[in-house]
């Protein structure tokens, strides 16, 4: 009796095994995968819209969930607002927004953003801030692709309209971003702080308001490392700012500073141009 017990366990054993291996070879529907899905994205994206406004005690005109809102319904889908990076591990990370009272009484919120590649699945934000995701740029595109933007909002009343989106040219290190004053012309500026894992160091991409807030802003990249440096500079006096370019010699037991080349920016040709010559030119 105890052996025909012991056989019909093995069986049972066997027959089970069987079952979960099929479970496992079910082939997978990647059309219902929430990162290839723009309907159960969002769904995912309007309910953690509905606890937030649920738990939220103290709401205004244009706060954090009303941009967040207005992001989820007039953006393409897989675009989302980012967060700033936590400066210790205890931090709770809080929306990457800046409220801002223009002079003539308007009012504005200077936001980050990210979009997802169409054709590509739909990132994710946390893989787009902090310094570990600095080294995006060598990864593949399994986790899809970002385009970081620097957005204006204007606030009217208790409605929200985008004023205008400025790429930025990094897909993922994002750190910080703040207004600045740049004393030699008295203009703001919005610098958007990213992490640079590979060269131990930071960049900043300058937004500069040249004609208004209203209008596109003028971009001017900076960044500082242990044997890399681009500093602001006025060098010719004109309305643009422009940069000093470092020269650093890197030997065994130290690294030096050897020099310096300025760059000056021409409108005409939206170019920045070396003043040892104009066939070293860059973007920005």
């Amino acid at each position: 009796m105890k052996r025909i017990s012991i056989i019909t366990l093995f069986i049972a054993a066997l027959i089970s095994g069987c079952k979960e291996e099929k479970k496992e070879n079910i082939p997978v529907n990647y059309q219902e995968r929430v990162e290839l899905s723009s309907e159960k994205d969002a769904s995912i994206q309007f309910y953690n819209l509905e606890k937030m406004k649920s738990e939220s005690t103290n709401r205004f005109p244009c706060d954090t969930i009303s941009v967040i809102e207005f992001i989820l319904k007039n953006f393409p889908a897989g675009t989302y607002p980012l967060k700033f990076d936590k400066s210790s591990v205890y931090d709770i990370p809080k929306p990457a927004l800046i409220y801002y009272d223009y002079t003539d009484g308007s009012k504005y919120i200077f936001a980050m953003i990210a979009r997802s590649r169409p054709g590509e699945r739909f990132i994710e934000p946390s893989n787009i801030v902090g310094y570990d995701q600095s080294f995006i740029d060598l990864d593949s595109t399994r986790l899809g692709t970002p385009f970081i933007y620097l957005v204006l909002f204007e606030c009217r009343g208790e409605q929200l309209f985008t004023v205008w989106e400025a790429p930025v040219p990094s897909h993922g290190g994002f750190n910080k971003f703040s207004l600045r004053n740049w004393s030699p012309k008295g203009l703001t500026y919005v610098e958007i702080n990213f992490h640079y894992g590979q060269g131990v160091g930071n960049i900043n991409y300058n937004y500069f308001l040249i004609d208004g807030i209203r209008n596109q802003p003028h971009l001017l990249m900076t960044y500082n490392g242990i044997d890399f440096r681009r500093t602001l500079a006025n060098i010719n006096n004109d309305k643009f700012p422009d940069y000093y370019e470092h020269i650093f010699y890197s030997f065994p037991d130290r690294i030096v500073h050897k020099d310096s080349i300025a760059f000056v920016y021409n409108p005409k040709d939206s170019l920045y141009y070396s003043t040892e010559g104009k066939k070293i030119t860059r973007h920005y």
